[in-house]
């Protein structure tokens, strides 16, 4: 049914607090964006997943986010600013109730008046000269120091930020004239980019900040945002094929989409930080350094075939490290480049015995031809599909176990998640949705059979999410295979998008689309993937604290919730086959050298992590460079000079399958190429390789495995 939200012909404005900053007004709200706050708010409040009150608790969640929206680093607003804010602390409930929206603009227009003052003063400060030889440091994580209390504070601030950016280039070989011409032109194009933002700008930062307080995934997209994302659907991701975030003044790599330009390219890493963006061959470098993520995004999209190159700070390095140039031509994303593809990677036995054949599906994401499916076409493709076909070519090769690798996998359909599960059950609920009027429903594989019945690892990482997590959580629950990797960033949400015009009235402006979280996600056994995502089985070490990444990061978060267990039949108890393969997986891991590097920059990076600060004494950095660069040079040293990494500690061979062997293809006069598969692929073959004669020698396997075929006599779970 149509929703006709109505307001009043004349608008109240909520009455000012008592002790609310006096401001001059910049740029003031429109009638259209009234009318837009009042649609926005009846849906936010009454059509989430999350139950929502519009009250004094709600309103300061929204003063937090958006304060912090603007000024993440704290590094604008002084402490005074922050407190006088802290009259609408209590009114922006009733602000919303009457669409007035004047404490928002007040707000941001002391923001704009901040930026102005820095960008003043940064300026200036590079007229003067510096001393590399003072023993002192800049803070430059900021987001969760105290507010500074005085312009004087700031101005010491700013000095050692201005001085950090000059040193940063000095390193990196640039000469004064050009530093001082660079940094001048970041300090007024930050200027320039704050001047020149609208009211609609200013809008979309409340209205999102708004959503954000009520749940992360919660957004609202302002008639160009939604133009944007309509444009990127129909034009398939072209670009380099890359989603962007924020993080502190940076861009951030957020994710690389499977079988995009960057992703063929192999250069361009999640975590990675844009420092600045060129075009083509030979065009200027701009510097994006505290450039807003839309206008960074403007800068890298463009037509297909063109060249776009990106200076970026790969993750896990501090901010003082060398950065790094990538090139890479613009192109689309293909559903074929996306689609699942496999091979097979050879296991060593110690006894000398032939090699365990492993077979691995690396599975981007789940895709699905909509239109395809409904339309009956014989040949519509689907991940599901495609990975039933791979599995009998597989079989066909003698592998002995499978490695589904869902890494970086950041979801896609529910029913592929759904009826790619059912490849490998036999049949049995899959994932619980429960609504947000409480009702829950089952999504089941309702075939019987399975296209595999034997060995299964699936790998995940962080970035493995949504209908990733449901395949894995479903595994793992029926005992079906062995999770390996890191924990999952779990997103256990459903987002819909609701276009606002076709909750208004029919002559109103565009007002733009919500994107708002209507239902959550349970495993079988009636846990959530929500904030906790999937624990693995058997988890590999990764940088940084499960609690610092992913949804349990994200202000407002759902919290971790169960509900009943859906009826299913567990196949097998694998907790003595863990227990072993993690027990020969960790002796294996101690005794190779590349987990022991892998571990060494673990921990240098956890070691990081916890400072905030950086030196500006100039010898030291330059002692932090040549510390790294002689490790880096001792590290290849060993693996160029045949050390155990070439031959004995790394013996896995990787092919296609039904692929000629590497020595084949040296012999037919191609280039010979390492195709060493990576680290924690490697593991995962080696784990399901563990668990193949753990089957032979004591029946275990083999016994749990047969379960499968006798679902009747497994234990019903209720």
């Amino acid at each position: 049914m149509r929703l006709l939200i109505v307001i009043s012909t004349f608008l109240l404005a909520a009455p000012a607090a008592a002790n609310a900053p006096a401001e001059d007004i910049l740029l003031q709200p429109t009638m259209e964006q009234r009318f837009t706050t009042s649609v926005a708010t009846k849906l936010l409040t009454n059509w989430h997943y999350k139950e929502t009150l519009l009250n004094d608790e709600l309103s300061r969640r929204i003063l937090t986010s958006y304060v912090e929206m603007l000024d993440p680093n704290r590094s604008y607003f002084l402490a005074g600013d922050v407190a006088e804010f802290e009259a609408y602390a209590d009114q922006l409930d009733d602000a919303l109730r009457h669409t007035d929206l004047t404490p928002a603009f007040a707000v941001y227009n002391r923001y704009l008046e901040r930026v102005k003052e820095r960008v003043g003063f940064a300026r200036d400060r590079l007229e003067q000269p510096f001393d590399f030889t003072l023993d002192e440091s800049y803070e430059y994580d900021r987001s969760e120091a105290p507010w500074l209390t005085s312009s004087a504070e700031m101005d010491e601030l700013w000095r050692q930020r201005v001085k950090n950016d000059y040193l940063r280039l000095k390193l990196a070989s640039k000469e004064h004239d050009d530093i001082v011409e660079l940094l001048d032109e970041r300090y007024a194009n930050l200027d320039r980019r704050v001047s020149e933002l609208e009211t609609d700008d200013v809008f979309s930062f409340f209205m999102n900040a708004f959503a954000t307080a009520i749940e992360p995934h919660t957004a609202y997209m302002s008639p160009r945002g939604s133009d944007n994302f309509e444009i990127s659907m129909k034009l398939s991701l072209e670009g380099i094929g890359a989603l962007l975030g924020r993080e502190s003044e940076y861009t951030r790599i957020a994710r690389v989409v499977p079988g995009g330009p960057a992703d063929q390219d192999g250069r361009l890493k999640a975590g990675d930080r844009v420092v600045s963006v060129g075009q083509g061959a030979e065009g200027k470098m701009v510097d994006v350094v505290g450039w807003r993520v839309d206008d960074v995004v403007d800068l890298i999209r463009g037509p297909k075939d063109t060249v776009v190159r990106i200076e970026v700070l790969p993750e896990g390095v501090s901010v003082d490290s060398p950065s790094t140039l990538i090139d890479i031509v613009r192109n689309e994303v293909k559903l074929e480049e996306q689609a699942a593809s496999s091979r097979i990677i050879d296991v060593p036995q110690a006894d000398g015995a032939a090699p365990l054949k492993v077979g691995v599906i690396d599975l981007p994401v789940f895709y699905l031809d909509f239109n395809g499916r409904a339309q009956n076409l014989p040949d519509y493709r689907s991940s599901t599909r495609d990975v039933a076909r791979l599995l009998e070519e597989l079989k066909a090769e003698g592998v002995s176990g499978i490695v589904m690798d869902l890494r970086n996998n950041g979801g896609g359909s529910l029913l592929e998640a759904t009826t790619l599960t059912g490849l490998f059950i036999d049949r049995g609920p899959v994932v619980q949705v429960r609504h947000g009027n409480g009702r829950v429903s089952t999504e089941e594989d309702t075939d019987s059979g399975m296209a595999w019945e034997g060995p299964l690892a699936v790998l995940v990482n962080r970035y493995s999410a949504s209908a990733s997590e449901i395949f894995a959580a479903a595994i793992q629950d029926y005992g079906r295979g062995v999770i390996v990797g890191e924990p999952t960033f779990g997103k256990g949400t459903v987002q819909s998008l609701l276009n606002l015009d076709d909750y208004g009235m029919r002559d109103a402006s565009r007002m733009g689309q919500l994107k708002i979280t209507q239902a959550q996600f349970f495993r079988v056994n009636g846990g959530s993937t929500q904030h906790k995502g999937v624990i693995p089985d058997i988890r590999f070490p990764s940088a940084g604290d499960p609690q610092e990444y992913g949804e349990s990061s994200l202000p407002n978060a759902l919290p971790w919730t169960e509900i009943d267990a859906a009826p299913f039949r567990r196949v097998a108890d694998l907790e003595q086959m863990v227990a072993v393969t993690d027990s020969q997986f960790r002796n294996r891991m101690a005794d190779d050298q590349e987990f022991n590097w892998l571990l060494e920059d673990i921990n240098e990076y956890n070691e990081s992590r916890e400072t905030r600060s950086i030196s500006l004494l100039e010898q030291a950095r330059r002692d932090e460079v040549a510390s790294k660069e002689a490790k880096d040079e001792a590290r290849e040293a060993l693996q160029q000079g045949g050390g155990p990494l070439v031959g004995e500690m790394n013996p896995l061979n990787e092919t296609e399958p039904g692929e000629l062997p590497e020595e084949a293809v040296a012999d037919a006069g191609e280039e010979e190429t390492d195709e060493r598969p990576d680290l924690m692929l490697r593991e995962a073959a080696r784990i399901v390789a563990d668990m193949i004669p753990l089957g032979a020698d004591t029946g275990l396997l083999a016994q749990q495995f047969a379960l499968l075929r006798e679902a009747g006599s497994a234990e019903q779970i209720n």
